[in-house]
């Protein structure tokens, strides 16, 4: 089949339903949750929506705001520059990371009932291991999505879910993050979670393993995705390019996958 014959079957698959656009991006508002840092580092904004007109004298016949956030609020892209292990690499930040690179097949690893049991579990190389025995290998230049359901959670302050010793929620063990950069060459891997890493990742040697191993592979990250539970453990392809922003470490976007209708 030609590119363009296969580009016209894909429309025609998406105008009758048998294949289906699942949107994986929680709503932007002020009321979402944004990571909580230790107090010693820097915070970043929360979303933030300033209204400039609404069809009245400050413009008669148009509204539109003025939006401010910090790059990695809500559903959100982690460029590799985004860290300091992927700092050097050429083509590392939102605005030239080659297109390409935003699209790929995903493969859903569902641990959603672990981490019903164990708000921090984590994802190891052998769990990885096991779920290719009953789904097949991961490919090259896809995407690893982890579902945990933790979208689901009520409220800020449960999905959050910070005590006294910090944030407890499920993430990567190293032994994850390292086999699916060097032995399975992801594009990236996406979460349900405020941030691609644990919330006792600042403990772990090395702290925050997701971010200093994947983006120290020139690889990706998707944080507080949604929806995962409508995805089939393979068979999906997600498109999740960021906004082009110069030397942009990252950005809100809206996450959509592609699945059989």
């Amino acid at each position: 089949m030609s590119a363009s014959n296969a580009l016209e079957v894909l429309v025609q698959a998406l105008s009758s339903g048998s294949v289906r656009v699942v949107d994986l991006t929680v709503p932007l508002q002020p009321s979402t949750p944004v990571i909580k840092l230790p107090e010693m580092f820097a915070p970043s904004k929360p979303f933030a929506l300033e209204e400039i007109s609404r069809y009245d004298h400050r413009g008669p016949a148009w509204y539109w705001n003025n939006i401010s956030c910090g790059e990695h609020t809500g559903t959100h892209f982690d460029a590799p520059i985004h860290w300091v292990t992927g700092k050097d690499y050429p083509n590392n930040a939102t605005h030239n990371i080659p297109v390409e690179r935003f699209i790929g097949p995903a493969f859903v690893i569902d641990v959603a009932k672990e981490v019903a049991a164990n708000p921090d579990f984590l994802l190891d190389r052998d769990g990885v291991l096991s779920w290719e025995k009953r789904h097949g290998r991961i490919s090259p230049k896809s995407w690893v999505l982890v579902r945990t359901d933790w979208s689901k959670r009520p409220n800020a302050e449960a999905y959050l879910n910070i005590k006294d010793d910090g944030a407890h929620t499920p993430g990567f063990h190293k032994s994850a993050v390292t086999f699916l950069a060097e032995e399975r060459d992801v594009l990236g891997v996406g979460v349900e979670t405020v941030g691609t890493d644990a919330g006792q990742a600042p403990t772990f040697d090395p702290m925050f393993p997701c971010h200093t191993l994947m983006h120290g592979s020139n690889k990706f990250g998707l944080a507080s995705l949604m929806n995962l539970d409508q995805l089939p453990p393979t068979g999906a392809v997600v498109i999740a390019p960021p906004l082009k922003i110069v030397n942009g470490s990252g950005s809100p976007l809206r996450v959509l996958a592609l699945i059989p209708g």
